[in-house]
């Protein structure tokens, strides 16, 4: 290998600088002019043409999502491999890092807010309830390397006499249920709480939306500020309440009204009226495993005669979407590996980077369910889709007479589609190492298992037999 930085591939006079800047068939979705327009609008575009075009650059650290465990070279030789015929730079890993430097994350936090959005039309069930668009909102976290560069703004966290674990970032996320498309995110340092970061994307929201969530999200400002968007909320609630009962419904929910805990100068304590959904519900593993609990539901769907309890009940369960969202970029993206970055703009850089590779994936999955009106979202493998657009990559660009909404991907996705009504299966949920959740070890399975419900809706103190979710 040559011994400059940046080396030109042997028997080539002119390299293509911007050959190597695509994405395989999603450059279809994520395209160059895409690209070039995001770099010129956040002024990352170079005064000179580098061997290492800022368009390039991009599309490199897009690519980091596709190959969690290969290196800088190792990264680059993919987007290369099937250019033989063009020539072609050969830069050192030194030359990538200090390009990733020079671009810096606010191309990539652009392009992910370009990206991100709903992809559902109206034609997909699974995506919509009684006309509106079901969201849901969850939190989760992801590791980041144990550096100096990082741990004093990602902290690690802190026991009775150490520090033990990796630095965390916290993520939050507004998912689309059904395709399982972010409308948007944020993230930060986990000692801040998942409300926080929740409150800075109710900007997505609207009213042609219904929101789910879980029990950490009942909080009376961030309900409030959910229905200041329009949009309506269907949450559980925490057991701390003890909402009063003011109007009891046939359905066996009923109405109430939750006040703010803070006084407010010229407004006093302000009021929402609520709608109440009690019920026990008993999962049954398929090792006879039993466990029940009292679920709370409070919704702004006030009329019981066009949004029953038993259908919201059923509903709660999409919420389960975001979950199913987070684990296809922890555990199908990064394959639970640490993030790559070593310093905190380049966490930042690589995390808009992964979301948008993410987004691009879901959005040829809507161009199947498009094509295809029989397929329902929910039966597209996302892990077909990810392997798929990796191998494209290392395949390489393919012409513009190429261009199409089922290409390679779709049709991969097309021949390994998921069962139309899959199995309700319980994740094992079991962590060798400490956890904070070391109180509810005993609460799941320890393999996959099949499992039922049954739902008990709770009336007027009584027990009224209700759907199964």
């Amino acid at each position: 290998m040559s011994q400059n930085p940046v080396s030109i591939q042997s028997g080539a006079t002119a390299p293509d600088v911007y050959a190597p800047g695509h994405l395989g068939e999603l450059t279809q979705i994520i395209d160059p002019e895409l690209v070039d327009a995001v770099v010129g609008e956040t002024g990352a575009r170079e005064r000179r043409l580098r061997l290492l075009p800022a368009r390039v650059v991009v599309y490199f650290v897009l690519a980091f999502a596709f190959f969690e465990r290969s290196s800088y070279r190792a990264v680059w030789d993919k987007l290369t491999a099937g250019l033989d015929a063009v020539p072609v730079a050969r830069p050192c890993a030194s030359s990538l890092s200090r390009a990733r430097r020079r671009l810096g994350s606010a191309p990539l936090r652009r392009l992910f807010a370009i990206m991100s959005g709903p992809v559902a039309d109206r034609g997909q069930s699974c995506t919509f309830y009684r006309g509106l668009r079901l969201v849901a909102v969850d939190g989760t976290t992801l590791s980041a390397p144990d550096e100096e560069a990082v741990t004093w703004y990602y902290r690690k966290h802190i026991g009775k006499v150490r520090t033990f674990g990796y630095p965390l970032v916290r993520l939050v996320a507004i998912v689309e249920c059904g395709t399982r498309a972010l409308l948007d995110a944020a993230f930060g340092p986990d000692h801040t709480g998942e409300l926080a970061y929740a409150r800075r994307l109710l900007g997505s929201l609207d009213a042609s939306m219904l929101l789910l969530a879980d029990a950490y999200y009942d909080a009376f400002d961030f309900v409030q500020a959910v229905s200041d968007t329009g949009a309506r909320f269907l949450l559980r609630s925490t057991r701390k309440r003890r909402p009063t009962l003011r109007n009891a419904l046939p359905d066996g929910s009923y109405l109430t009204t939750i006040i703010s805990r803070e006084h407010r100068a010229g407004r006093g304590y302000e009021r929402l009226d609520v709608r109440v959904v009690e019920a026990w519900i008993t999962t049954t593993l398929a090792d006879g495993t039993r466990r029940t609990e009292l679920w709370r539901l409070l919704t702004s769907l006030l009329d019981a005669d066009r949004y029953p309890a038993t259908e919201l009940l059923a509903l709660y369960h999409r919420r389960w979407q975001a979950e199913t969202c987070y684990f296809s970029l922890k555990s199908t993206i990064l394959d639970q590996r640490v993030l790559r970055s070593r310093s905190v703009p380049g966490l930042e850089q690589e995390i808009f980077a992964l979301l948008t590779a993410y987004q691009a994936l879901i959005r040829a999955a809507g161009d199947v369910t498009i094509t295809s009106e029989d397929v329902s979202a929910q039966r597209v493998s996302f892990t077909v889709l990810f392997q798929a657009a990796a191998d494209q990559i290392i395949a390489g660009i393919g012409t513009a007479d190429d261009v199409s909404l089922i290409g390679a991907i779709g049709r991969a996705a097309l021949d390994n589609l998921l069962p139309e009504h899959p199995r309700w299966r319980m994740k094992a949920r079991f962590r060798k190492s400490a956890s904070k959740y070391g109180f509810k070890r005993g609460d799941h399975p320890r393999t996959v298992q099949a499992y039922t419900l049954d739902t008990q809706v709770i009336k007027n103190g009584y027990l009224d037999d209700g759907a199964n979710p």
